[in-house]
């Protein structure tokens, strides 16, 4: 906004208003009148200095007063300017060029560096097959007499043959499987909904502490136990498979290693403790699934069902039968007496499987899928009875609750959901915080209880599902839980090559 002083009309440099007459005036010319006059020149009443009002603007940029008054100055102007734009014109042709042999110039690394990433993809592509069809050799590694060492398995001298081709699903195996489901159908309901009389109290596990950290079960210089489980018949019993790629029986009344077993080419993702032998399982991302006797130190079996890595295992009620999933999109279903390969099915989806878990009673199983999806399959019939979709990410864990109404499932989506197996319903979610990471989920033996490894590891009271506890004592990424006997101890494993054990102390 522009003033116009009232003496002189023009546009004032420090404009002030005098109170009495409202009029704009030059400052420096207002104060020289008022010094002579000591009144407003327009109202004629008396005024100070102090008294008048200063205008706050903007600075008056004077106009550059015009050169060009004749036309050879104007043409001398323009003259000036066009050489200034040629100049600018020939400074950026030249930037331009510049910039053009730079672009040019990482094109070819770029196109370089690409031509070496693919010829290496394919070097470590072709090593990973002439590793993958490697045939185990054998060798035992004893260890000394004088010391008391772990003892290192040996590696599969009399392997079953190759058991790809289906043996089929005999009436003798289906009517066993029948038997079995039968038998567990009646002692669960003579069982009812009594709980054993040593099961610790929910008010107990808010009390459990860490009572035991065993970090030395696996190398140090390849971190990470990623498999757990304990042996049912006796509690003190647990195997865990490492990074490393060996699997370890470990003794926690002890607290010795009981044995050290080499033979996996790649990490071990997945162990089981046989129930009723000294016998344990594992799989690996090698497509490979080994029977260890741990007392004589043997593979007994190495089964290759899969052209994937095996991503789950569980063992059928019997104590007979092997279920695995592999991300070569096939479940399969194994003789574990004979090796024989009794049945293999692709997933419905034809998309790769994740984890997977017998029901108690051993005629149906869940399997996970890559695409979200939890999966309910009839053994007998081998085929998809109910799916259970809502989860998002693969899924990482599900476990069968003891009961077998209940199914616990988590993917990578931060919650594990609760369905009823009866209703085949969603019925309760349990929401984790974001960026939750579940990597293992286990009911105890009675199903009172629901233990979840992950980001931490954490027991819900099943039911009123409520948090009973929360550990943090792992410094990474817990990776398997297992409760003890009665849950009188709680186990986890970790990547920070730890096995924790919890308890009251």
């Amino acid at each position: 906004m522009l003033f116009f002083v009232v003496v002189s009309n023009e546009v004032p440099e420090t404009p002030v208003v005098s109170p009495h007459s409202g009029a704009v005036f030059e400052k420096r010319v207002i104060e020289k009148y008022l010094l002579e006059n000591g009144c407003d020149p327009i109202s004629g009443k008396e005024l100070k200095v102090e008294e008048l009002i200063e205008i706050k603007t903007p600075a008056v940029v004077k106009p550059k007063p015009p050169s060009a008054t004749s036309i050879p100055a104007t043409l001398k102007t323009m003259q000036d300017e066009w050489d200034a734009l040629m100049i600018t014109s020939f400074t950026q042709r030249q930037q331009l060029q510049t910039t053009r042999q730079e672009l040019s110039h990482a094109l070819y690394q770029h196109d370089a560096a690409c031509r070496v990433i693919a010829r290496l993809n394919k070097e470590v592509a072709a090593a990973r097959e002439a590793l993958a069809t490697l045939k185990p050799q054998a060798g035992i590694v004893n260890a000394p007499t004088a010391i008391p060492q772990p003892a290192l398995a040996a590696e599969a001298g009399g392997a079953a043959a190759h058991p790809m081709e289906q043996a089929g699903m005999s009436a003798e195996v289906i009517q066993k499987l029948q038997d079995k489901a039968t038998v567990l159908t009646q002692e669960r309901k003579k069982r009812g909904r009594t709980v054993p009389e040593d099961l610790v109290t929910p008010d107990q596990v808010k009390g459990f502490l860490t009572v035991a950290s065993h970090p030395g079960l696996h190398s140090a210089s390849v971190p990470g136990i990623l498999a757990l489980d304990i042996n049912s018949a006796d509690h003190s019993k647990i195997l865990t498979g490492g990074n490393d790629k060996n699997a370890t029986v470990f003794n926690k009344d002890t607290e010795q290693v009981v044995a050290i077993l080499k033979g996996h080419t790649k990490k071990i993702t997945k162990v089981i403790y046989h129930p009723n032998e000294d016998t344990v399982i594992t799989g690996s991302p090698d497509m490979n699934i080994r029977i260890w006797h741990v007392p004589t130190l043997q593979t007994q079996l190495l089964l290759r069902c899969h052209e994937g890595p095996v991503t789950g295992l569980s063992l059928h009620p019997t104590g007979d039968y092997l279920l695995s999933t592999s991300s070569d999109k096939h479940w399969a279903f194994s003789d574990i007496r004979t090796g024989r390969l009794l049945t293999k099915v692709i997933d419905t989806a034809e998309v790769g499987l994740t984890t997977a878990q017998f029901h108690p009673d051993g005629l149906i199983f869940g399997t996970g899928t890559m695409d979200s999806q939890v999966k309910i399959w009839d053994l007998k019939e081998q085929s998809n009875v109910a799916n259970f979709p809502g989860h998002t990410g693969p899924i990482s864990a599900i476990s069968f609750s003891e009961n077998g109404y209940y199914l616990a499932t988590a993917a990578d989506d931060a919650c594990v959901k609760l369905w009823d197996l009866r209703k085949l319903k969603n019925f309760k979610t349990i929401q984790l915080d974001d960026g939750y990471e579940v990597k293992d989920l286990c009911f105890d033996q009675s199903g009172t209880y629901l233990a979840i490894a992950g980001t931490d590891v954490r027991v819900y009271l099943c039911k009123q599902w409520q948090d009973l506890k929360v550990f943090n004592d792992h410094t990474a990424l817990a990776t398997g839980v297992r409760f003890g006997k009665h849950a009188q101890y709680l186990a986890s494993t970790s990547m920070d090559r730890t096995l924790k054990l919890y308890a009251i102390e």
